[in-house]
This record gives structure tokens, C-alpha cells and sequence, in this order.
């Protein structure tokens, strides 16, 4: 069992690679191959999340926004073959955890992952703020000062996982945008958002005036994360994509088509 393991892990990687291993069996057993999985032989099997605007469905189901529109044109620079599929987020970062053809965005860089997967990106950038009631006049100058308060957080991000590893009291949202909601209703005392520099959900959502910053506590990028049995040369190939386009103005060029795009928080 472990010998066929390793040889269709080979072989997956050989198609990821465009090698196309010649004379290779196509009996039941190639199902296992890593590629074939994903829907496409050979292909990358990308996921993500629904978080608006970076990556959401558009009218038609296909997965959309700033950042899936980074990932594709960086994939098709580097000429991958790939299928993105939007999941909820526990399940799209296992998927890149757990299966030799996947990768996931968009994906924090921490300490605790760096080891976990291969990193191509950044993707983007980010900050991650306490945002209160503006009636509520929280005074926090570290985030050791929001200790005594309920903070809700998004389950099985790295912002929960950074503060409840530090000893915070967390209240976890299976959607990130909930936590507004409950912090004008009192359920929480602060929110723990993650929002790209000169974003205007607040606005948008009619939060501005209700909702407000009171403590950014961590600026970081995030990333796409492979499997990490993805090749090397494969990771560069990407990486080498990335810059390239960003070099050419293609990746500002993707940021300003969504300057208009409205981020609305789920019905209740």
C-alpha cells in the first residue's frame, strides 16, 4: 500500500509539473492519482472561502473577487492547469493540508503554519483591528488591554487561533460577517476583523459611525499555501508569476476593478 502511495504521489507531481509520465497504467487504481481528483488530470485543485471581496461566487457559481483574480492570473502566467472551489474555511484549508494537489487562499503566513505548507504570494495585505460600539469608548492601547472583553472571531481563522492561544476570550462566528451584528446587539463586547488597507466595508454595510477602529494589533500579507509536497519548481514557477505581474501593474490593475464592489453582511 505504501509503495503505490508513493508512486501515485510521483506520478501526480510529474502531471502538476507538466511531465506526462510516459507509458503510465490507466487501470482503477489511477483514481488515486492526486490530479485526477481534483476534476482535471494533472490540474491544481485551488480553494477558498467566501469572503468578499477577495474571492465570493458570482451570479453564474463561478468563484470571483480581488484575490481569486490574483490566483488565476498568476496560475495561467505560470501555465497551471486548475480548479478553484469555494468552501467553508476549515474545509478549504484542510483541503490544502491533507491533499498533494491542493493549495489554499487567502491564507495568513504565521509562525505556527510557515512549516505546514509551501508559500506563494503575498497575495495581499492586510490588517487585523478591534473594532467596538463608537458608544462603547474603549481606551486600548495594547491588545492586552482588551483581555476583560468578549472578542468574536471567525472559526478556524488565525485570528481566532491567535487570540485564544493567548488566553483571550473568544466568541467564534461560522461567518465573519455575523460579529458586526452582534456587536451592535451586545453579544460581544469587541470584533476581531481582518480588512485589506482602504476598505470600505464599514461604509457599505451602514456601520460607519456605529462600528469604529479602536486597536490595530498585527498588519501581515497573506498567501496562497500548497500541499507541502508540492515541488520546489513548481512553487517558484508561481511565485515567479506573482511577481511578474505585479512588476507589470496587472495585480493593481485586478485591485481597482473592485473599487466599487459593495460588501453586504448576510440576511438575518
Amino acid at each position: 500500500m505504501l509503495i503505490r502511495q508513493f508512486r501515485w504521489a510521483a506520478l501526480a507531481m510529474a502531471c502538476l509539473l507538466g511531465a506526462g509520465p510516459a507509458g503510465a497504467d490507466t487501470d482503477a487504481d489511477a483514481s488515486a492519482d492526486a490530479g485526477a481528483r481534483a476534476g482535471r488530470p494533472g490540474a491544481l485543485y485551488i480553494t477558498t472561502e467566501a469572503a468578499a471581496p477577495s474571492s465570493m461566487l458570482d451570479s453564474e457559481g463561478s468563484v470571483i473577487g480581488i484575490s481569486t483574480d490574483k490566483v488565476r492570473a498568476a496560475l495561467d502566467r505560470a501555465g497551471m492547469a486548475y480548479t478553484i472551489e469555494l468552501l467553508p474555511w476549515k474545509r478549504a484549508y484542510a483541503a490544502a493540508h491533507d491533499r498533494l494537489d491542493a493549495c489554499v487562499y487567502s491564507t495568513t503566513r504565521t509562525p505556527e503554519r510557515e512549516a505546514l505548507f509551501k508559500w506563494v504570494g503575498p497575495i495581499d495585505s492586510a490588517e487585523w483591528v478591534l473594532m467596538a460600539r463608537a458608544d462603547h469608548h474603549f481606551a486600548l492601547r495594547t491588545l492586552d488591554d482588551a483581555r476583560p472583553y468578549r472578542i468574536g472571531t471567525y472559526n478556524g481563522d488565525a485570528r481566532e487561533q491567535y487570540l485564544r492561544s493567548r488566553g483571550f476570550r473568544v466568541d467564534s462566528a461560522p461567518n465573519d460577517l455575523t460579529n458586526p451584528r452582534k456587536l451592535l446587539l451586545g453579544r460581544i463586547d469587541l470584533w476581531a476583523a481582518a480588512l485589506r488597507v482602504g476598505s470600505p466595508v464599514l461604509e457599505q454595510n451602514g456601520w460607519a459611525g456605529q462600528i469604529v477602529p479602536v486597536l490595530v494589533f498585527n498588519r501581515l500579507d497573506v498567501y496562497l499555501a500548497c500541499h507541502r509536497a508540492m515541488p520546489d519548481a513548481l512553487i517558484a514557477r508561481l511565485n515567479g508569476a506573482f511577481a511578474a505581474l505585479a512588476r507589470e501593474g496587472t495585480m493593481r490593475k485586478i485591485e481597482r476593478a473592485y473599487d466599487n464592489w459593495s460588501v453586504r453582511q448576510p440576511a438575518k
